[in-house]
């Protein structure tokens, strides 16, 4: 799990207001609320992808980068 170790709720900076119109309910692992409700983070067999910058989001975003590089290096 990508956000294995986090709390349940944690803030991410975002450097715009564009986001993805996500069809499969099933592959949106966060949301945000802009206005409007949307998809912070999908996940898809073993693709993912995030809207807001890890790099940029100090101790969370590291977990997130860490989480990452394991999940790749335990699908070797």
């Amino acid at each position: 799990d990508l956000y294995q170790g986090l709390p349940g709720q944690v803030y991410f900076p975002f450097a715009n207001s564009y986001y993805a119109d996500v069809t499969d309910a099933d592959a949106i692992v966060a949301y945000t609320h802009y206005g409007i409700e949307i998809s912070a983070s999908v996940q898809k067999g073993n693709v993912y992808g995030t809207q807001f910058h890890p790099e940029k989001s100090s101790h969370a975003g590291m977990v997130i980068l860490r989480n990452f590089q394991r999940i790749c290096n335990e699908k070797k």
